[in-house]
Parts: C-alpha cells; structure tokens; sequence
C-alpha cells in the first residue's frame, strides 16, 4: 500500500539529498529510518535490559540520576561534536 507524506519543500530536498548520496531513493531512505528508529517502548525496554545486564554482569545498579547524568554528559558530547564538525566546514544535520 502506497501512501503520501506531506512535508515542507526544505525537509523533501534534504531527503532526496541524503538518498542520492546513499544511492537510493527517497522511499527507501525513509523505510530505513523508520525500520532502524525505536519506539518509546523500545527504548524503555532497551534501557531496562541495559540495566539489567550491567547489575547481572558487573554489580553495578544504575540510578535514575546516574542516567540523567549520563543522557546529559552524551547530549553535550554530542553537541560539541557537531560544533567540531562545523567549524571544520562539514555539513552536519541537527
């Protein structure tokens, strides 16, 4: 079943920028996103695992603080990334 995304004209010549890089088109380019990008729940669920997995393998019990303090210390490592690759000239995406 085939069907139509309205998105504004900026948002549509990204995408086909980003499929003719990758050698694709633009259908296939979103049905990746949407096959590799989790749900919610998936990531309530993958996060759940992960804290299982390290109290099971290492002793170690992940608070809900120590994941605000980690999902902060990524967010700024991630953003200072991206202000490097700027001031480098690459083109980055938010």
């Amino acid at each position: 079943m085939d069907t139509t995304i309205k998105i504004d004209s900026l948002a549509r010549d990204r995408l086909a920028a980003l499929a003719r890089a990758r050698g694709t088109s633009m259908r296939a380019l979103i049905e990746e996103f949407a096959a590799a990008s989790l749900t919610p729940e998936q990531l309530q669920e993958r996060a759940e695992r992960t804290r299982a997995f390290l109290e099971s393998e290492f002793g170690h019990r992940l608070t809900d603080d120590d994941t605000t303090t980690l999902r902060t210390k990524m967010r700024e490592a991630q953003a200072a990334h991206r202000k490097s690759l700027k001031n480098a000239g690459t083109d980055v995406a938010a």
